[in-house]
Parts: structure tokens; C-alpha cells; sequence
């Protein structure tokens, strides 16, 4: 995730004017005003003018300050003559970032913009073919864009998770972005990779998911990714790059950037400083063990162009720890003092030092030394990366369930471990469910929680013999080395229901849903948890997202809830009925 390129050194507006491939503005100018005959000192005063607004409505718009351009470009308006060259570019520019890019096409290519990978004028052709048919839907912060079909299901949640980050930021930064915030929702990499600056290489290499630019949010649909991610937490780390941004003046350092974005993006569902997992971690002490952390210097211009998803996912822990740091020592206050600093002009470093009230060697010694104070894990855990379904194996899936698979111990190193597992597997396909525990147990002892796969198939078999003690404390061990996975918080969710937790149940397939919310059990769930707590109108949301995703009529989602997720049918084959297979109109790539 990265909230894109940020520039270094402010160019003049002529030397960016000149790479956009558009002939001299000022040899324009001075034609323009020579055509009309006026005296020599009003053409220089009107060329000099037209310079400064131009400049400022440049500056305004690397600042992501949007407003500041339009009324710099309507300065510039009742300068120029309708039409020139000069005055369709910006036009362009600000149309682009308001998100009308049919507009924007029309300036562009009236200001001589090359139809090219890079330009403004293919950013605007691309991002208006991608999005033109999308639906919308707004709130009182916000304007969610996305495909057409069961992205319709994300809107609601996606909107709850927005509006609560905002309320947490502007308590915390003390900063609100002006209008409402567009947020567009793409289908798949490709996608991203043509409505950004990032190439489809470099989204595949990081795992880049989304992306804050132009003055609005882009998010890659879970449907693209075989495993789903943490989609919540991502809409709520991109907003906070476009808070940063703007608050600053687009003058914070990438990692300082991506450092507090990661670190606050839990605060739409409660304190800061719950992002970092503990596959991340064991990670990162790693890197401190060999030396190899990523120097600050070289995030630079974004996390997501670092060589390899390993190197990107260090840098993301180590500013997280660099901010984790600072606040721990000087608080919100320390965050804001940094921002605002680098906001009126100071360096990274100056910044630092002034919010903490220490040299930067220092400060960079004391994270150093706060970094190697983290309870590391002893073993290094397999990483939750972010698996495409393009670059998916047939074992990537999630399974739930009865579904058999031995492809799904391919992760697990430990031979012996292994060997058990592929046993429990063979004796769960003939029905032989308590020889099938006994050999995963056996596995489980050898690994403990360090796979979700070994996990949840040995809780299945204890489920499936009514053991739910145990195969709770299996779910829980795993979801705190794997917290957030979506098969294990369903499994936990059949527990908790069955034993009529129903609010300790609507969190665990809320959690399961902010990663995988296109599993119709989930919803199903909820509609039967909603209405058994007399939540009407989200029983009737999640209602309505089970007839998308099963093809039941609505009227058909109750009953067949309540027959899965009974308490003779929901510990065992959760498996939609044949009536009720998925027959969504967007089944996605």
C-alpha cells in the first residue's frame, strides 16, 4: 500500500510544462499578447501574472491542495483568452483530480498532451474507461465507486469503516480534507497498475493492493485476491496518506508517510498500533539479526518499488516501529508537531528532532534500540502475503468446511508434521473423523500455531465430534499468530453461534468479513445473528448480500440460514444447497 510518488524538489511549472510535451507557455503567452496590440509594459505585467497564477495553481496541486488550485486556475481564467494552450492544460489538471475525466481528456488533448504511457492524457482515458459504468453510493465524507455486481456488497462496510477513520484522525491529527473524498474500487492489478503511476511489474512484485493519488483513494477489489486481505484496514491507511498529504502540504518524506499510515490505520476500529502482525515481526527480526534493514533514504519514492515483497514488508515495520516510537514518547502532539514542521518548511531530520527534543543520530539509535525491544517471535512464521488469483495455485483457495485437500500442507516445512497431516486429511475424506483428529493433534503438537492450514483442519475434526472446548482453544492459539484470517474466525463464528454467543459471534464473522467478504457463508450468518439480536437493518443488508452471492430469492435466505446454522447442521458440511450455488452477475477474474 502507498500513497504513491511524492516529489522530491518543487520543478517550475515551465520545466514540468515542457516534460508534459506541450510547446514553450511563454512563447505562447507573448504571441497571445502581441496579437492584441496592448503596450508593451501590460504585456509584461499580464505575462508576469499569468506566470505567478500558473506557478501557484502547479504548486497547489502538488500540495493536494485542490481547492487552492481552482481558485488559482479562475485567476488564470480572467488572464488568458478562452482556448490557449496554457489555460486547457490546467484545466485538465483539475478536472482530472475532481474526478472528471471525460473533462479532462478534452483539455489535455487540446493542450497538445501526448496520448502516452505516463501522461495525464492516458491517465484520464484509462481511469474513464475503467470507472465510467461504475455505481456510487455516498455518505457524509465520502464517494464509493465501484464495479458493477458484488462489489456492491463492500459499500455499506466500506462507508462505516471511512466515516470512523475520519472521526478518529480529525481527533487525532486535528485535520478534515475538504469535500467529499472519491474513492474508486478497481477489479484487478492490471487495473490499478493503468489508473496509477506504479507499473503492473512493480504491483506484483510488492503486492500493492491500493493506492492514494490525485486527490482520491484506489482500491484493488478482494475478489482479485485468492485469500482475500484486510480491506478495511487498507481503505483506512490510504485515507490516512490523503490526511498526511494534505496536512503537510505534500512535504512528508516516505517513510514517515507509509510510518504513520500503517500505525494509525486501526483507528476506525479502535486504538492505534494494531496493525503489526506477528508473521511481520518475526520478520523483521530477522532482518535485525542479519543487518539488513532498509535504510530511510531508500524507500524512496515508494515502499511499493523496492525489489522484492519481503523487502517492502520490512520497510513497512520498520516505520512502523519509528512511529510506534514517537508516539509512545511524545503522543499525538509528537505526531502533529512533525507534520506541521515539515508543512512550514523544515526537513525530515529537523522535523524529528524539534517533536522529539533529540538529535536524529539519536533518535535513530533510540528506534533502533525500541525496534529490538519487540517479543519476536523464536521462529520465523510464514508470511500472509497478498496472492492474486492470476498467480494462484488450485490449493491458494480458501477451504472451508468438509472440502478435502492435501494441497494445503504444502506450506507446512516440517516433514513429520507434514506426514501427519497428509494422514489426518486421508482418514477425514473416508469419514473416519476421530483417527483423522488424532493425526492432526499429533501434527499440531510438532508445529503448535504456526500454521492456519494444520489449525483449522484439526478444529474441523474437533467440531465435527462436538469437542468445542478444544477446538476453540486451537482457533484462538492460531488467530493470535494469525489474526484476522477469514477460515478461522468463521470456524470460531460455527462456535460461538452454536453456543448462542451471538454477540461474541457477529464479531467473529465481522472479522472474517474485513478479509474474505464474498464468502455468502459469512452473511448468511449474519443475517441469522442480526435478526436474532433485532438488528433489522442489517439483518437486512447482510439478507440482501446472500441473495447476490447464493442466487437464493430473499425470501429464501432465512430459512436456508437457519437450516445451515442450526444446531445439528452448523458444526459440520457447511456447503451451500445445489438450489442455492453461486450464480452472482460479477464472479470476478
Amino acid at each position: 500500500m502507498t500513497h504513491g510518488k511524492r516529489v522530491a524538489h518543487r520543478a517550475s511549472p515551465l520545466s514540468l510544462w515542457e516534460r508534459a510535451g506541450v510547446r514553450d507557455c511563454v512563447s505562447l503567452l507573448a504571441l497571445t499578447v502581441l496579437l492584441t496590440a496592448i503596450p508593451t509594459q501590460a504585456q509584461d505585467t499580464l505575462k508576469a501574472e499569468a506566470k505567478a497564477h500558473m506557478a501557484m495553481v502547479e504548486e497547489a496541486l502538488e500540495d493536494w491542495d485542490l481547492p487552492g488550485a481552482k481558485q488559482e486556475l479562475q485567476a488564470l481564467e480572467g488572464l488568458l483568452p478562452e482556448g490557449v494552450e496554457p489555460l486547457r492544460y490546467f484545466r485538465g489538471r483539475v478536472a482530472f483530480e475532481e474526478g472528471k475525466y471525460s473533462e479532462a481528456m478534452e483539455h489535455l488533448e487540446a493542450a497538445g498532451i501526448e496520448d502516452k504511457p505516463g501522461s495525464y492524457v492516458r491517465l484520464a482515458r484509462d481511469t474513464h474507461a475503467i470507472t465510467k459504468d461504475h455505481e456510487r453510493v455516498e455518505s457524509e465524507h465520502f464517494i464509493f465507486y465501484y464495479p458493477k455486481g458484488k462489489d456492491a456488497l463492500l459499500a455499506p462496510y466500506a462507508l462505516e469503516t471511512l466515516e470512523s477513520i475520519h472521526r478518529a484522525v480529525a481527533e487525532d491529527l486535528g485535520h478534515t480534507p475538504p469535500g467529499k473524498v472519491r474513492v474508486e474500487v478497481v477489479s484487478n492489478a492490471r487495473e490499478l497498475s493503468r489508473v496509477s503511476t506504479l507499473t503492473y511489474d512493480q504491483i506484483q512484485t510488492t503486492g500493492t493492493i491500493a493506492i492514494c493519488k490525485f486527490s482520491k483513494l484506489m482500491v484493488t477489489s478482494p475478489k482479485a485476491v485468492a485469500r482475500g486481505y484486510d480491506w478495511q484496514d487498507t481503505l483506512a491507511h490510504e485515507y490516512l496518506h490523503l490526511v498526511v498529504s494534505q496536512m503537510s502540504r505534500n512535504t512528508v518524506p516516505i517513510w514517515l508517510h507509509e510510518g504513520l499510515a500503517k500505525f494509525l490505520e486501526s483507528r476506525w476500529r479502535g486504538k492505534p498500533g494494531l496493525a503489526m502482525t506477528p508473521s511481520t515481526l518475526a520478520l523483521l527480526g530477522r532482518r535485525v539479526k542479519e543487518n539488513t534493514l532498509i535504510p530511510f533514504e531508500k524507500m524512496h519514492p515508494s515502499i511499493a518499488m523496492l525489489p522484492t515483497a519481503e523487502d517492502a514488508a520490512t520497510a513497512f515495520a520498520e516505520v512502523y516501529y519509528a512511529i510506534d516510537y514517537i508516539h509512545a514518547t511524545r503522543g499525538m502532539a509528537g505526531l502533529r508537531t512533525i507534520i506541521l514542521g515539515l508543512r512550514d518548511g523544515k526537513k525530515d531530520r529537523e522535523a524529528v528532532e524539534t517533536a522529539m527534543g533529540m538529535s536524529f543520530s539519536r533518535f535513530e539509535k533510540d528506534w533502533l534500540a525500541h525496534i529490538k525491544k519487540q517479543p519476536f517471535p523464536k521462529e520465523l512464521l510464514p508470511r500472509q502475503e497478498v496472492v492474486l488469483k492470476e498467480n494462484a495455485q488450485e490449493e491458494d483457495e480458501q477451504k472451508k468446511g468438509r472440502e478435502i485437500s492435501f494441497g494445503d500442507f504444502v506450506e507446512v516445512e516440517e516433514v513429520p508434521a507434514r506426514k501427519f497431516a497428509h494422514l489426518g486429511e486421508l482418514l477425514r475424506e473416508r469419514n473416519r473423523v476421530k483417527a483423522a483428529s488424532e493425526e492432526y493433534a499429533k501434527a499440531h503438537e510438532l508445529v503448535g500455531d504456526k500454521y492456519e492450514s494444520v489449525s483449522n483442519k484439526y478444529a474441523l475434526t474437533l467440531l465435527e465430534l462436538r469437542r468445542l472446548d478444544e477446538a476453540e482453544q486451537v482457533l484462538r492459539g492460531s488467530l493470535r499468530v494469525h489474526p484476522g484470517s477469514p477460515t478461522t474466525n468463521v470456524h470460531l463464528g460455527r462456535i460461538l453461534l452454536f453456543r448462542k454467543d451471538y454477540s461474541e459471534a457477529k464479531q467473529a464473522y465481522l472479522d472474517a468479513l474485513s478479509a474474505n467478504p464474498f464468502d455468502p457463508e459469512i452473511h448468511l450468518a449474519l443475517t441469522r445473528i442480526h435478526s436474532l439480536l433485532g438488528e433489522k437493518d442489517r439483518a437486512e443488508r447482510t439478507r440482501l448480500a446472500s441473495v447476490v452471492l447464493t442466487g437464493l430469492k430473499a425470501e429464501e435466505v432465512d430459512r436456508v440460514a437457519r437450516e445451515l446454522l442450526s444446531d445439528e447442521g452448523q458444526l459440520s458440511d457447511m456447503e451451500m444447497p445445489a438450489s442455492s450455488a453461486p450464480s452472482a452477475p460479477d464472479a470476478g477474474p
